[in-house]
């Protein structure tokens, strides 16, 4: 028996989130972390999220993929900025889709819609980070034409060391 590629379901729609989508968005971050093998630093809650996402000065945009009136996953991003090319891209913080969704090309059409936003708004650029343990991601994206930044290290200061860094040490 072969594996063929399921067809993309017809009934799949993009569309960006509201706030009544918080408690969808906190299931899809929910579910990211734990498959990341990292729910116990998942301490993202709705009232944070009501607040980041959609309060005065919303930090990130958030699509969501929908089979029928179902959640399917989401990727959630923001704009950030590359000084080499003076022009803004977009940073995929989150791409998730449930495992009962998955196969099926949802992936797929969350990033190609990501693309679209960055081609038509002028932006340099879209990038994400992987964790190096998941191949098949690796695959998915390499696949799409994404190649690894091998020669960049990601750093991240946070907890008790961002609080003595940001009071001066």
């Amino acid at each position: 028996m072969h594996d063929h590629p399921v067809p993309a379901p017809t009934n799949v729609t993009l569309r960006a989130a509201t706030i009544d989508d918080v408690p969808v968005i906190l299931r899809c971050i929910q579910g990211l972390a734990e498959y990341e093998r990292l729910a116990h630093e998942c301490v993202a809650t709705e009232a944070l999220l009501r607040e980041s996402l959609f309060g005065d000065s919303p930090a990130a945009q958030v699509v969501l993929a929908m089979v029928g009136d179902e959640p399917a996953g989401f990727a959630l991003w923001f704009r950030n900025y590359s000084t080499f090319l003076a022009r803004p891209g977009i940073y995929l913080e989150d791409l998730f889709v449930f495992p009962a969704f998955r196969g099926r090309g949802i992936g797929k059409r969350l990033l190609e819609h990501l693309a679209q936003t960055a081609v038509a708004s002028g932006y340099g650029r879209l990038e994400w980070a992987v964790l190096d343990w998941n191949v098949d991601a690796i695959r998915f994206y390499e696949s799409l034409g994404a190649r690894p930044m091998s020669d960049w290290t990601t750093y991240r200061v946070t907890g008790s060391a961002l609080a003595a860094l940001g009071s001066g040490g």
